[in-house]
């Protein structure tokens, strides 16, 4: 069966096919062409790499449409079918021959030689020699950006120009506007038996059924447009009669049965189809409506952006027996997740399945190094264990990782089928390339995650595992290939004349970073741990001796700005005669993350900070804090003093330590922490924890459990589920703190920035009407304004945030008050309608929240 699709993936080993109908297929190396294949023997042969042979991904990208066949349709270990396929010409084109060539006439082809004038294409008709002349593509080789000179089985999508010597002889072009104005034609003699997938015709509408439209092409020609290829605009304005032009996108060699398509992107040769932003790959949909229901196929819903997205039958209940079709009449709302998108057919693919809208992960984009995850035991082979994640992700556990100590009968502990429990040491979204680890040491620990050169920093403390023990140390791995060395004097307090004696290949170990070289890709560790101090803290010393401090916490004082630093402000206490230093950290300035950079970027040395909180002594450096809430549940006495006090229910107010791609670390007052795993973060389904939280953002946190024996604490972040029960008072006691703060913060800036500039940026509030000159308008659609009483600022309007208006420079125009950043004298401002009319009734309260003022 011949078919056209759409290069979804590459790897090094094969293409990625999307298929019409939201099917998949792939394409093995060994099948793009006779040329490509005898270099790949040659490379085999010598071994060693092959000037002039290069990799798929240097010759393919993503979006790109190709012609190809289907050689087999095979079933995997895990029942799912599998479709292998075939670009090569020889294939694709074999009901071709010489003399049936003609001018005009559209057909795949690989370049199997680079000549001195042109390239020789192979277009698979025996007997016929194609020759494409160097100048014929010039155009496509700028326009691809693909270096020089056309590869070595490079597919082309190649229009005849001229015919010799009846057909032995034939000129190509690869002109973008040649291929793209190409149209099949009754003079071009086709066939059933050498009709080609990806040939634009003019067709008439002979008959519109509810599945779709028969079209008749090519004089003698029939064939049906299903449901998933009408035109979306045009879908319900076709006629009988009516003259439509339409792309081939299948012809089936037995039933002689031939698919078109009517999408607009398939109708210009060369064009690719419209991709799905990365974004929205396994986002949840809260209501999509139903278009159309089809009762063998499934259904076909529009999303929130308008998008349009097919649900199988499958896919649309739990089971068979509990699939009601009455439940999907046009224009009701169900709740769906994308769980792909068929570049074919230029729709998401979506399911209905709870199951899998409550799944952690549906692609290997999900995962990030560092998480644990559950899969089931599906293969045991020699170089380790493979573990089925979900269905459509498999991961590696390597033998020296099935547990803290070597097996040598890994079959006596686990069995086909078994749950286990692991944790992502590597995973290559790109390369469906997923490491796991089931060493207890490193699935249980707490310690911070070392997964690239960069996160190393002095004095940080973490697992990893011993990959070589030598005379002159041990080498340990840790996340994503990152290794450092524990040079011999490290190993121990005590000499170790034999490295190799004492440590052993996969041993877990605990280590402290002492130095990192990031661009050199080094790492220098100790085993010593209790007797290597963080270079950082040796600076840190206050005036006074660490048992001479003694403050308890919450306690407030008045402090004085010493010195500005990057992660904070160095001050004094004002009441112990200034003697005292302490460190307020940035995160620590506000409760609002907004409003603690501009505080930190406002404040200068000398100034006096009211009402500070005494939060701890860490090291001997005493840590103060500013944030409100915080200061409010420590004076309330709303806090636990130790893990003893916490109680499942409990209500914490606190301060995120750490955000992991697995959850949110949270600190209290009194140095107890919990853990928010990912699933409890937010009301709305996490796909990446750092969009949800940042360091330092105040919370408000539910216990949830308590392990007394690991001393651990679980906690709950969702809104829904973290409300004392008044929480309009809440919302509102955190909105007056926060306007009081930038009312500081405007006094701040009239003392200390340019006296206009500042006067501008305190005048300005989100809702506040202006009467704006349209400055320029960009190539992204967005806009640039100017006004006399702005001087300094700079007023932009996004291209969404224009509206429907065509604003040209010169031109007076009223917008409104967006977002004011005093940390870039920007001014974000609005020319819609509706947000205009909202301010005349005075409804601004719904962009107070996220504005600097």
């Amino acid at each position: 069966m011949l078919l056209l699709g759409c290069i979804k993936e590459v790897s090094d080993y094969e293409l990625a096919i999307s298929l019409p109908n939201g099917l998949s297929g792939f394409v093995p190396v060994t099948q793009i062409s006779d040329a490509y294949n005898k270099m790949l023997s040659k490379e085999v042969a010598q071994g060693e790499i092959l000037e002039g042979l290069y990799s798929l991904s240097d010759m393919y990208s993503p979006g790109t449409l190709v012609r190809c066949i289907v050689t087999s349709v095979e079933k995997s270990a895990d029942g799912r079918r599998s479709i292998k396929l075939s670009i090569d010409p020889k294939k694709v084109n074999k009901g071709l021959n010489a003399p049936a060539l003609a001018s005009g006439m559209l057909l795949s082809g690989f370049v199997s030689s680079v000549e001195d004038h042109g390239y020789l294409v192979d277009i698979g008709v025996s007997g016929t020699h194609a020759f494409l002349p160097r100048q014929k593509a010039q155009s496509y080789i700028r326009a691809a950006k693909i270096g020089p000179d056309l590869k070595i089985g490079q597919n082309l999508n190649c229009a005849i120009v001229e015919v010799k010597n009846q057909g032995r002889i034939v000129q190509l072009s690869v002109d973008r506007s040649e291929v793209a104005s190409s149209i099949a034609t009754e003079q071009q003699n086709w066939t059933l038996s050498n009709l080609l997938p990806g040939l634009v015709v003019k067709a008439r509408v002979q008959k519109v059924a509810p599945f779709g439209i028969k079209l008749s092409f090519l004089s003698s020609f029939t064939g049906v447009v299903d449901f998933m290829h009408m035109d979306p605009e045009k879908s319900t304005n076709y006629s009988p009669d009516q003259v439509v032009k339409a792309c081939i996108l299948a012809v089936h060699p037995t039933s002689k049965v031939v698919r078109l398509t009517l999408r607009p992107a398939f109708l210009h040769p060369g064009k690719s189809p419209n991709q799905l932003s990365y974004g929205r790959m396994g986002a949840v949909v809260e209501e999509s409506t139903v278009k159309n229901f089809y009762k063998q196929f499934g259904a076909v819903f529009e999303l929130d952006d308008g998008a349009l997205a097919f649900a199988r039958l499958k896919h649309l209940s739990k089971t068979r027996k509990s699939f009601k079709p009455g439940a999907f009449k046009a224009g009701s709302k169900h709740k769906c997740r994308i769980i792909d998108y068929s570049l074919m057919d230029e729709m998401c693919i979506v399911s209905l399945k709870h199951r899998i809208i409550e799944a952690r992960f549906l692609h290997y984009q999900d995962i990030h190094t560092g998480d644990v995850v559950q899969g089931k035991v599906f293969a045991l082979k020699p170089i380790g264990m493979q573990v089925k994640v979900t269905d459509g992700i498999k991961g590696l556990v390597p033998s020296i990782h099935l547990a803290d100590v070597i097996l040598k009968q890994p079959e006596k502990k686990y069995c086909i089928g078994d749950e286990v429990k692991c944790r992502v040491l590597e995973c290559n979204p790109e390369g469906k390339r997923l490491i796991l680890t089931l060493k207890k040491s490193l699935v249980q620990s707490k310690l911070p995650v070392l997964s690239t050169y960069e996160d190393a920093r002095p004095g940080l403390i973490t697992h990893g595992f011993v990959v070589c023990a030598r005379e002159f140390g041990c080498i340990v791995k840790f996340y994503n290939d990152v290794k450092g060395l524990v040079p011999k004097n490290e190993l121990s307090s005590e000499p170790i004349p034999c490295p190799d004696k004492v440590f052993q290949e996969g041993q877990v170990v605990k280590v402290m970073v002492l130095k990192c070289e990031p661009q050199q890709e080094r790492l220098l560790l100790s085993f010593r741990l209790s007797s290597t101090s963080a270079p950082e803290d040796k600076n840190k010393c206050s005036p006074k001796k660490k048992e001479e401090v003694k403050y308890q916490i919450g306690e407030m004082f008045d402090v004085k700005v010493l010195k500005k630093k990057i992660d904070g402000l160095e001050v004094s206490i004002l009441e112990d005669e200034g003697n005292v230093a302490a460190f307020i950290p940035t995160v620590h300035l506000s409760d609002s993350v907004a409003a603690c950079k501009l505080l930190w970027h406002c404040l200068q040395e000398g100034d006096v900070l009211p009402r500070v909180m005494y939060l701890s002594d860490k090291r001997g450096h005493v840590i103060l804090s500013r944030k409100s809430a915080v200061i409010c549940a420590v004076q309330g006495e709303q806090v636990v003093r130790s893990f003893s006090e916490m109680q499942p229910g409990m209500l914490l107010t606190g301060y995120v330590r750490n955000v992991m791609p697995f959850g949110v670390f949270v600190e209290f007052p009194f140095g107890v922490t919990g853990l928010a795993p990912k699933v409890s973060m937010s009301d709305k389904f996490v796909t990446d924890t750092k969009d949800h939280f940042v360091v330092g953002q105040t919370v408000i946190a539910k216990v949830t459990s308590i392990d007394e024996e690991k001393q651990r604490v679980l906690l709950n972040l969702k809104v829904s589920e973290c409300s004392s029960g008044d929480s309009a008072a809440e919302s509102f006691a955190l909105l007056n703190q926060y306007f009081t703060e930038m009312k500081e913060i405007r006094n701040f800036l009239r003392s200390r920035e340019n006296p206009s500039v500042a006067r501008s940026l305190c005048e300005l509030v989100p809702g506040k009407e202006l009467q704006l000159v349209v400055q320029d308008v960009k190539e992204d659609g967005s806009a640039l304004f100017s006004d006399n009483c702005l001087t300094g600022l700079t007023v932009t309007a996004t291209h969404y945030h224009l509206g429907d208006k065509n604003v040209v420079p010169g031109e007076k125009i009223k917008a409104l008050v967006l977002h004011v950043d005093a940390l870039t004298s920007k001014v974000y401002v609005s020319l819609r309608e509706e947000l205009l009319k909202q301010r005349a009734k005075q409804v601004r309260v719904k962009f107070l929240g996220s504005c600097v003022f």
